[in-house]
């Protein structure tokens, strides 16, 4: 996740009257969604996605051979080959119309004043057609970039946002799974690993101002960054997860995750720092806003900030890989549902 030291200082100024609130409450919908999608069909390629996966896939990504995946470094270039070998090894292919797994990035367009020079990157894109509404985009993202070595450590990102990373191979392999199996998605499904997050949201910037596919075609992106561990105000329990922005743009989306996790996952559903007045702003710190400014339905999937986070002790070691397993299968299962349902999330909100 992006780092903001001014936001986050704001934070602390304000953490008692924030902290004082309660965080886990969930909202109540006057319009309760019915799931459309086929709830056999769901809890079958869900039980795909297990904690031994994402570990498996975690300790390759997040290792100091990935030296921390920083943007445009070697270290990301391997860690990036990993992902797109896995995506051949499953049978999930880049989308047609390009003949890459790779959309480029040049070095200049990261360059920013108050930036280091970054190197030419790459967004990383996977694809699993739709059988009827082939042309209607779901996208899943999740930042494969972190920020590298300092002092001669290594920064693994084990969970910002390797943890995310992982998350979009398990649910690409349930869904290419699924169509194998005459199964597939009605609508098309992007798979974003997007590039150059951590030094100012610049792989998704640059994939929805130059996208493959129409953004008035893009019904929606779940961003899935940091699910992997737990924050001190759940301290008790990793069975939760921060959800921003279901509602902000579309009460489909919010009342489609709620009904979603309910029904297959019953994890916590955390609103807090959803409200539109928190300081840590984290709606604008993640590569869903780069969709929702565009008027796209987003929904972001976040544990909260710890003691590790952007330090070098965030490690596969620490991930809780149970709590990883369920945010990623509440993640799979709020995509199964915008693929298959047969009308697309109605933006009926400002955004603001």
């Amino acid at each position: 996740m992006k780092n903001q030291i001014a936001i986050l200082s704001l934070a602390l100024v304000t953490f008692t009257s924030c902290t004082s609130q309660k965080s886990t409450v969930a909202k109540l919908s006057t319009n309760p969604t019915s799931l459309e999608s086929n709830s056999t069909d769901v809890e079958k390629y869900i039980k795909t996605i297990t904690a031994e996966d994402l570990k498996t896939h975690l300790y390759i990504v997040a290792s100091d051979e990935m030296q921390g995946r920083n943007t445009g470094e070697e270290g990301q270039k391997k860690a990036g080959k990993y992902l797109i070998d896995q995506y051949t090894k499953n049978g999930v292919p880049f989308p047609k119309g390009v003949n890459s797994y790779y959309q480029p990035i040049p070095s200049s367009y990261f360059q920013k004043a108050f930036s280091p020079k970054l190197g030419n990157s790459e967004n990383i894109w996977a694809f699993v057609e739709g059988s009827e509404k082939p042309n209607e985009i779901l996208v899943i993202s999740a930042h494969y970039d972190h920020v590298g070595m300092k002092n001669g450590e290594i920064y693994n990102g084990a969970d910002d946002d390797g943890s995310g990373t992982v998350a979009l191979l398990e649910i690409a392999q349930a869904f290419q799974q699924a169509k194998n199996e005459g199964k597939g998605p009605k609508r098309s499904i992007l798979f974003l690993h997007v590039t150059g997050e951590e030094h100012g949201l610049h792989g998704s910037r640059y994939y929805t101002e130059n996208p493959l596919f129409p953004l008035a075609k893009t019904i929606t992106d779940i961003n899935i960054d940091m699910i992997g561990r737990r924050d001190k105000l759940h301290e008790d329990s990793n069975n939760y997860v921060y959800i921003i922005g279901s509602d902000y743009l579309s009460s489909d989306l919010y009342n489609i995750t709620e009904a979603a996790n309910k029904k297959f996952v019953n994890l916590n559903l955390d609103y807090k720092y959803n409200d539109r007045n928190d300081p840590n702003r984290f709606y604008y710190r993640s590569d869903h806003y780069n969709f929702a400014k565009h008027n796209i339905p987003a929904v972001f999937l976040f544990n909260g900030t710890h003691e590790d986070y952007h330090q070098p002790t965030d490690e596969p070691s620490k991930i809780e890989y149970d709590a990883l397993e369920k945010r990623t299968q509440l993640a799979f299962a709020i995509a199964w549902e915008l693929a298959n349902r047969k009308d697309r999330p109605v933006v009926d909100k400002s955004g603001n």
